[in-house]
């Protein structure tokens, strides 16, 4: 069993289409059919299902994909290992942010940039569901997100900060004033939220049927930053973490009374993942930098 094989096989199982996998594997058809032949030869078991010019994976397939795509990961750490030899002069980080938390990779990224200046980043931002994801497919070196409960076994999980949830409002509204609003004046305002996605948005929803609350939303939007521009104007209120506007002249936030009313910053990891020195590094300086 070879690494090229297992990367045709998942290839292959990616597309669904022997033809458009040898296209994008630059081999031919004959090629590729070939090796997946031989290698269900060797686990004497069919992966694909062939009806025809179309293919579809067998349970076989469906339980071995795991397998391969970990022996693929594995081999790749192995690589990883041997560039870290080269004293943080080669590599790349793949990160993933909640908008809410970009001010701090800002920070920690132009404080490790300048120090090793060849180390490439990646910087993807999403929603939490959507990062933990390509975390769970290898995209992502770490992700960084609000999560209250470490409920993953396979995930390494690391606290940075909490962060109370807060009415954003325009700097121009009376409520500046207000050291802090109660959940019951917060559901009365108009307000514009992020998409039912964030898992800011679910937080503080679960926080409104607590409390037989029925909020007056007449804006969902899945752009934070236009979210934003939307409170500026003063028409409409938004809650996120008081986090998400460091750094917003224009925009005030008010802590929300109540218990449970804050969210926890983390980093999260595959624990089972090779961490590479340049990763370890960066969080290293992420950390120093929070303040």
């Amino acid at each position: 069993m070879e690494l090229r094989q297992l990367k045709y096989f998942l290839k292959a199982k990616e597309l669904l289409n022997f033809t458009e996998a040898a296209s994008v594997l630059f081999i031919s058809q004959s090629t590729l059919s070939q090796q997946i032949k031989q290698l269900e030869d060797e686990l004497q078991v069919p992966l694909f299902n062939r009806i025809g010019k179309r293919i579809t994976l067998t349970e076989a397939g469906n339980l071995f994909s795991v397998y391969a795509q970990q022996s693929i990961s594995k081999a790749s750490d192995g690589l990883e290992v041997l560039k870290d030899l080269n004293n943080l002069e080669a590599g790349k980080i793949a990160i993933g942010v909640t908008y809410a938390l970009r001010h701090v990779v800002t920070k920690a990224l132009i404080v490790f940039s300048s120090e090793y200046p060849k180390i490439q980043f990646q910087i993807v931002f999403g929603t939490s569901q959507e990062l933990i994801q390509k975390l769970n497919l290898f995209e992502l070196d770490v992700i960084l997100t609000f999560e209250e409960i470490a409920s993953e076994a396979h995930f390494k999980y690391r606290e940075l900060f909490t962060s109370p949830m807060a009415l954003v409002t325009s700097s121009e509204t009376p409520f500046i004033h207000k050291k802090n609003i109660s959940l019951d004046e917060v559901s009365s305002l108009p307000l514009a939220l992020p998409s039912s996605g964030f898992s800011t948005t679910q937080f503080i929803n679960k926080a409104f049927e607590k409390n037989n609350l029925n909020p007056k939303v007449t804006i969902e939007i899945n752009d934070i930053p236009t979210l934003l521009e939307l409170i500026k104007t003063g028409k409409w209120h938004t809650i996120l973490t008081k986090t998400t506007i460091e750094n917003e002249n224009e925009l005030f936030a008010i802590p929300i009374k109540g218990e449970n009313m804050t969210r926890t910053a983390m980093l999260i990891s595959l624990k089972e993942v090779y961490e590479k020195k340049a990763v370890i590094a960066f969080l290293k300086t992420l950390m120093k930098n929070l303040n």
